[in-house]
């Protein structure tokens, strides 16, 4: 097993290799079923349009409750068992994976002012959707260091987009958020996504189609309960 075919069967299910990096005893990783400790852990995910299509034309797509997390177990688990891996997902739990700590070793992401994860090229057109461990310690191509692409981004609009000023760049008012999109006033958001996110100037070549906007939207405001 290497790299390369772990990368060519996630893609062929429609999720995209998200780097990896090699554990150490301090992050409790769960143990392998032989009892050993895992030498490798490899981040799955979607990127842009990647994987959304996929997901759209499965059987889970039609369920009345998390249907992308049922889409991504049974996915992701059918090639951990081609590979011989655990599978870990950011939506089991409590406790929950520090799935964000992962990716800044796996990748040069860089926490941007509204607080999720800013990719150099994707933007914030991505997410993390599973991960794998492995007894074998695979060969990993280093991160290249890039600066966060928010370090040089003039007047930073994502900052100032919301209609609520959900957003302060230190906090994410998530009540004041939620209430907006619960109400006629954020029939827009609701519609065409997060103003903030999509004011980001940074991989608008992967901004998500408005089927899956609204798909993350709708599920957001129904985690939020009755009136957000």
């Amino acid at each position: 097993m290497n790299l390369a075919q772990i990368e060519e069967r996630a893609r062929g299910a429609g999720l995209v290799l998200r780097g990896g990096f090699h554990p150490v005893p301090e992050d409790r990783l769960p143990a392998l079923p032989d009892g050993g400790a895992p030498a490798t852990l490899v981040l799955l995910g979607m990127v842009g349009q990647a994987g959304w299509h996929a997901f759209a034309r499965s059987p889970e797509a039609g369920l009345p409750s998390h249907p992308l997390d049922g889409w991504t177990r049974r996915i992701v688990s059918e090639i951990a068992r081609e590979v011989g891996a655990v599978p870990l997902f950011p939506f089991e739990g409590p406790p929950y994976w520090p799935f964000q700590r992962w990716a800044l070793r796996a990748e040069p992401v860089a926490v941007s002012p509204l607080g999720i994860l800013i990719h150099p090229e994707y933007g914030l057109w991505h997410a993390y959707r599973a991960a794998l461990l492995l007894a074998e310690r695979l060969d990993l191509p280093a991160p290249a260091p890039q600066p966060s692409p928010c370090e040089s981004c003039a007047g930073r609009p994502c900052l100032t987009a919301c209609p609520v000023g959900a957003f302060t760049g230190s906090e994410y008012k998530v009540e004041a958020c939620a209430a907006h999109i619960a109400g006629p006033a954020g029939a827009v958001c609701m519609q065409e996504g997060c103003r903030a996110r999509d004011a980001c100037p940074v991989g608008r070549a992967y901004r998500y189609p408005l089927a899956q906007i609204r798909f993350h939207m709708q599920a957001f405001r129904r985690a939020r309960g009755p009136g957000g």
